[in-house]
């Protein structure tokens, strides 16, 4: 790709999503880290082998800056910080993060009384919150970043200085970085090669509402070429802003369709959206996503709930 920027494809446990990206920078005789990989028992071992095939060390990590507080983007910093002695920089709004690594069980708990609201049947529900009891969180352990990620902070390279970029929609804590003279961008999970969303919900106030500001804060900086999180580059950046605008319209438009003079719940509002069985697999991600584009519905006025258990949408 480019001297001295290397991709470092590390394992997920995750069916559908078998990989992420972490991307290696050279900054004089060390490396800034762009993510970390997911903490899990043969994790550093794997990340260790990625930076071996390009010719570097663990050891030279002098910066790990993560573009989000998910598990496969910061699961391995704590580890990585202590034996590197690197800084960690991040967006300072990490709680969910710290919530799923020092309590898992609230978060899981948390999730089933949602799910349970929004009308998910009991007995399904009692099987997957049993599947997921038995998770690890992908997280290490938690550590303060020793700088807050905001929009102005620069980090700098042997390709140049990125800039950061403040993108929350995927998650609360999400960041972009963009190196100006060659029209870099290290997206995370913003804008990926093939077109996919995902918002984490009960966060903040409008998880969709800020994807779509955060793709108008990307699409100003006329990158040329996107290091995603997962899969592979791409160039045609503008063409993905574009793609995941369409389909949050159009996930917009199948809820206020699934809504046409009835009332649902978010858990039957969710085979009209997506054309598929919830399963186990995709249950947590699905019903989020119906979640955050009825709260977005509902802040444009479009859509209104209706007290009770479980809980009704009508349009």
């Amino acid at each position: 790709m480019l001297p001295g920027v290397y991709r470092l494809r590390l394992p997920l446990p995750w069916p559908g999503v078998p990989h992420c990206n972490a991307w290696a920078v050279r900054a004089g005789e060390g490396i800034v880290l762009f993510d970390t990989g997911m903490h899990q028992p043969d994790s550093l071992a794997q990340l260790d082998r990625a930076l071996q095939m390009c010719g570097l060390r663990l050891e030279q990590v002098r910066l790990v800056a993560c573009t989000h507080a998910h598990s496969d983007h910061y699961g391995q910093a704590a580890t990585i910080v202590e034996r590197t002695g690197a800084e960690l920089w991040m967006h300072p709004n990490h709680e969910h993060m710290r919530r799923m690594a020092e309590d898992p069980e609230a978060v899981l708990d948390r999730r089933i009384e949602v799910a349970r609201h929004s009308g998910v049947p009991e007995e399904p529900l009692r099987r997957w919150a049993a599947e997921r009891r038995t998770r690890e969180t992908g997280i290490a352990g938690v550590i303060e970043p020793d700088r807050d990620l905001l929009t102005g902070v620069q980090i700098g390279s042997d390709v140049g200085t990125w800039h950061v970029y403040e993108t929350p929609g995927h998650a609360p804590s999400h960041v972009c970085m963009y190196q100006p003279e060659r029209r870099l961008l290290v997206s995370g999970d913003h804008l990926l090669g093939r077109i996919s969303l995902y918002f984490d919900y009960g966060f903040t106030r409008d998880p969709v509402g800020e994807f779509l500001g955060s793709l108008e804060v990307v699409e100003r900086l006329g990158a040329r070429l996107c290091l995603a999180g997962h899969g592979r580059t791409f160039a045609d950046v503008q063409a993905h802003i574009n793609g995941n605008r369409a389909l949050v319209q159009e996930r917009l438009q199948a809820v206020l369709g699934a809504l046409a003079g009835r009332s649902l719940t978010a858990f039957e509002i969710v085979p009209h959206v997506y054309g598929e069985s919830l399963s186990g697999q995709n249950a947590h991600w699905l019903l989020s996503k119906v979640l955050c584009y009825l709260t977005h519905l509902r802040l444009l006025g479009r859509v209104r709930s209706i007290s009770g258990e479980p809980e009704r949408w009508i349009a």
